[in-house]
């Protein structure tokens, strides 16, 4: 959504005739992102924060977008089944977020959690083809024909190909593997089944990248906001005219 004049958006919310949200605003009533509001003054209520009397403007809430260490053991979800923990638990904010797609209880790594359904919603549909890198921890080496069939795509139990993928070995010290793999798509389990598929097993999965966001020395469990320019280079890897939403 696109700025607009405040006393339209103040009128829209159901506080009044224009004429009467012009007097909140001249009375110093109305504030937008901790700044007294002036007559005449443009917001978003998509990304500014517009209060009355210290009351928050329905249909004004602000976006937020989080990074998330998930550990292993947490689910990627709303709701909890059982005891075990969500994502969402780990996240102390008054907004209510959403995970951006998902991680198996077993694996680990970045997870992008927010409020903003459309981010989301570009950032989950395999169509935006955005890359998900993975480090995967092999239980051991896999042959050259091995990796030149997972990056060509296998057909999975279900009957479905899997999309092109890039996959090179990381480590070759030791006697397990770690491999770098590049995704556009996110089918459910889709680097263990893929991998069992080819004759080997994973041991663990670290997801370190969505897209230009990156993991870092974010501990396990921690959580932190994401940068203005980490969110304009996420909105603008999901294309331009999103970026231009904001």
């Amino acid at each position: 959504m696109s700025e607009e004049r405040l006393q339209k958006i103040l009128a829209r919310s159901g506080l009044g005739s224009r004429r009467a949200c012009e007097e909140y605003i001249k009375s110093k009533r109305v504030t937008v992102n901790g700044e007294v509001a002036k007559l005449g003054e443009k917001a978003d209520p998509a990304r500014d924060e517009i209060r009355i009397d210290g009351e928050l403007l329905k249909g004004s809430e602000q976006y937020v977008y989080l990074i998330l260490n998930k550990p292993l053991g947490v689910l990627s979800s709303l709701k909890s089944q059982g005891e075990l923990q969500t994502v969402v638990d780990l996240v102390d904010i008054p907004q209510r977020v959403f995970p951006v797609g998902r991680l198996d209880l077993n694996s680990q790594g970045l997870m992008l959690l927010t409020n903003d359904g459309e981010l989301t919603n570009r950032l989950s549909h395999p169509r935006y083809g955005h890359e998900k890198e993975y480090w995967v921890l092999l239980d051991r080496y896999p042959d050259e024909s091995q990796l030149t069939l997972w990056r060509r795509g296998v057909i999975l139990p279900d009957g479905e190909k899997t999309l092109p993928a890039k996959v090179r070995i990381r480590s070759k010290s030791g006697k397990s593997p770690w491999l770098s793999v590049i995704l556009k798509e996110g089918r459910k389990r889709q680097i263990r089944e893929t991998a069992k598929v080819l004759g080997l097993f994973v041991r663990k999965i670290i997801r370190v990248r969505i897209g230009p966001i990156q993991l870092g020395d974010l501990g396990s469990g921690e959580w932190r906001y994401l940068t203005s320019e980490e969110v304009r280079r996420l909105k603008q890897s999901i294309g331009k005219s999103f970026a231009r939403r904001s």
